[in-house]
């Protein structure tokens, strides 16, 4: 590949990545609205284009087993053993969070227990997680993908999607292909994506020392689908030629979006690859899985048009209207009576509502989550408050109620995590109906003091100030925000 061919969309305020210094001196970073109007006048729409000649190209990166690389990068001389990154056992977070490939190839997974994987593997090395670390390689990683395009959406630390359609539109251009008729070749666009994954590959392992798999695609579904194909430190193109060679005869739970129970649904009906869904009867689809059906389905034939959801520069974050706010903890010892369930439940509702207030939220619905220690079965409960909230005695006295409302907590059903969520959220500069009947100075009076307490631990920490409830067990410690 002649560097002449490749482009390097970049701010001029950042250096050039080692193995790009020959790339054209006159590359450009497409703004948000440069781009949409060269995607628009090459006809983006899946739904628009001739022959279904695709004009989208849309990136996902995944870094390959990233946390373990990470700690790999850390700790040298584990390179070459089996190594987990685990949780605390002692406070039975013993799971394997992210594996090494050795340790992958003795079967270990992620999510498996650490006496599990130690069963399988005797003389694995089990590393804690330093989720800090892993967020400065992920900042590191976002970075290098805004060289290319300011279309980055993250999903998770680990993984993006990049929209790098303007980008291979310049690469046309730049090949004189604007005065011949532009993409006169179908297949251009995606080699021009596949030779900006090229690029981002070498950048991450020549700046991070960690490697990515790459999936090139018109669509979101099929780009996820394409970096997990193949790993580590591949790149796969989908198109709309192999497309139902590569994705159609894979199994329907590799579909983003199918879980477990969504592949059994489906395996009732006799579905079993993509293919299947892609060519089953709609009606049939929808009366088993709902609305929810229509979009797998849709997933399934390549007619995705969902657009990226920009991360912003400034924040480092996703873009993305806040659903819910939630916290829940799995504790180091089962909760067997209601004194240490509530505790546990206040505990939580101040994380939630301290959140809440820091986003100028509040919420109409207050959701808990239980899992008990017998079966580790887990259910859902609901309940709409009165009036909107971020006061935590309400949201913690609602969670209580829907606790109590469902559990005896007299010992014979110990729980193992419990979770509190706030949901159907407003902004706080919505307008809200008063209750005449009610003490509203009251709640003013508990908004003022929660307001006062979030600026004392916004200045001394989080423990400056503790509720009297939440007093006991130090095990029972305030989860990690």
């Amino acid at each position: 590949m002649e560097s002449a061919d490749l482009i390097n969309i970049s701010r001029s305020s950042i250096s050039r990545p080692k193995g790009t210094q020959n790339l054209p001196l006159d590359s450009v970073r497409l703004s948000v609205h440069q781009r949409a109007q060269t995607t628009a006048r090459a006809g983006t729409d899946p739904t628009n284009l001739p022959d279904g000649q695709h004009r989208r190209v849309i990136l996902h990166s995944d870094m390959n087993h990233f946390y373990a690389a990470v700690e790999c990068l850390r700790r040298p001389e584990v390179r070459n053993r089996p190594m987990v990154v685990g949780g605390d056992e002692e406070l039975r977070h013993g799971i394997v969070l992210a594996k090494n490939p050795l340790a992958n190839k003795l079967g270990i997974t992620t999510a498996m227990t650490l006496v599990e994987a130690r069963q399988r593997c005797p003389e694995l090395v089990v590393v804690p997680p330093d989720h800090q670390r892993y967020q400065h390689y992920s900042r590191k990683a976002r970075e290098i993908y805004y060289r290319f395009t300011d279309l980055v959406e993250p999903f998770g630390l680990d993984e993006a999607w990049l929209d790098v359609s303007g980008c291979t539109l310049l690469q046309g251009q730049n090949r004189g292909d604007r005065a011949k008729g532009f993409h006169q070749n179908p297949h251009d666009h995606f080699q021009y994506g596949q030779q900006i994954a090229d690029q981002i590959s070498q950048c991450v392992k020549q700046e991070l020392g960690l490697t990515v798999s790459i999936g090139v695609s018109w669509n979101k579904v099929f780009a996820k689908f394409g970096s997990d194909y193949k790993k580590p430190n591949a790149i796969t193109l989908i198109t709309p030629d192999n497309y139902r060679d590569l994705v159609w005869s894979a199994p329907v739970s590799t579909l983003l979006y199918v879980g477990r129970a969504t592949q059994r649904k489906l395996n009732t009906l006799g579905i079993y690859t993509i293919g299947d869904l892609a060519r089953a009867d709609t009606a049939l689809v929808q009366g088993c899985l709902g609305k929810m059906g229509i979009t797998l389905q849709t997933f399934a034939r390549g007619q995705d048009s969902t657009p990226l959801r920009p991360l912003n520069p400034e924040r480092l974050r996703a873009d993305h209207d806040v659903k819910s706010v939630g916290s829940g903890l799995t504790t180091a010892h089962d909760i067997c009576d209601e004194h240490e369930a509530r505790m546990l439940i206040h505990i939580l509702s101040q994380s939630v509502a301290q959140r809440l207030r820091e986003q100028g939220l509040r919420a109409r619905t207050v959701c808990i989550q239980v899992r008990d220690q017998t079966d580790l079965a887990r259910y859902v409960r609901q309940q709409t408050l009165p009036a909107p909230s971020n006061i935590t005695s309400e949201i913690a006295n609602a969670a209580i109620a829907l606790l109590l409302q469902n559990e005896s907590l007299d010992g014979s059903r110990p729980l193992r995590s419990l979770t509190v969520r706030a949901t159907n959220l407003i902004s706080v500069l919505e307008p809200l109906q008063l209750d005449i009947f009610g003490d509203e100075s009251k709640r003013q009076e508990m908004e003022r003091l929660d307001a006062s307490i979030d600026a004392l631990r916004r200045r001394f920490g989080n423990k400056c100030v503790r509720r009297g409830v939440e007093l006991g067990d130090e095990k029972l410690k305030r989860p990690e925000r």
